[in-house]
C-alpha cells in the first residue's frame, strides 16, 4: 500500500458526505451526474453497498456506489466510482473496489461483480480488468444499452462487465 493510501479511512458513506460526493461525481467530468438529492438518498439507502475514502480531515475524497441486484442477491453492481482530481493517480479506486467488495461479501454473500462502462472510459476499463486478474475471475463484456437507448445526445453505449466468481486476491481458478 502507498503512503497515500494509508493516510485514508475507508469507511460507509453518510448522509452529510452526499454533497461533497456529489461534488466528486460533478467535477469528474466523466461520470453521468445524478441529482445531489439522489447522492443523498444514496448515502442514506444504500450505505451498506457503497465507501467513502476519507482524507487527512475526514472530508470524503473518493466514492464507490454499489448495490446489491435483487434479481441476483450474489452480485454487486458497482453504480459510480470517483476520485477527486487532488488524490486521482494513488490506486484510491483500486483500493476502495477491493475494501467494497471485501465488505459486501462478508455482508450479502456476493460472489460476483457487474458495472458498465462506456467505450472510452479507459481509467475505468483498467479498473476493473486488473481487479478481475487480482481476483482470479473471469471478466466478460457485452453492451448492455446501446447509445439509442439513451434520450441525450451523444450519449456513448454502456458496454456491461460481469466479473466472476470471485477468489481471494491472488487466488487463481
Amino acid at each position: 500500500m502507498t503512503a497515500a493510501q494509508t493516510a485514508v479511512r475507508i469507511e460507509s458513506p453518510r448522509v452529510e458526505d452526499g454533497a461533497a460526493i456529489w461534488r466528486i461525481a460533478r467535477d469528474s467530468e466523466v461520470l453521468d451526474l445524478n441529482s445531489s438529492y439522489s447522492y443523498l438518498l444514496w448515502c442514506r439507502d444504500f450505505a451498506r453497498t457503497s465507501v467513502v475514502a476519507r482524507g487527512t480531515e475526514g472530508e470524503p475524497i473518493a466514492f464507490i456506489t454499489g448495490y446489491v441486484r435483487p434479481e441476483r442477491p450474489d452480485t454487486l453492481v458497482v453504480w459510480q466510482v470517483a476520485v477527486d482530481h487532488a488524490h486521482r493517480g494513488e490506486g484510491l479506486a483500486g483500493l476502495l473496489l477491493e475494501a467494497l467488495t471485501s465488505k459486501v461479501t462478508n455482508s450479502h454473500g456476493i460472489t460476483r461483480v457487474e458495472t458498465t462502462v462506456s467505450p472510452d472510459n479507459i481509467p475505468s476499463d483498467r479498473l476493473f480488468t486488473s481487479y478481475a486478474t487480482r481476483r482470479g475471475a473471469l471478466l466478460s463484456r457485452e453492451v448492455l444499452f446501446d447509445a439509442g437507448l439513451f434520450p441525450d445526445d451523444g450519449h456513448q453505449p454502456e458496454v456491461l462487465y460481469r466479473i466472476g466468481p470471485l477468489h481471494p486476491q491472488g487466488e487463481s481458478l
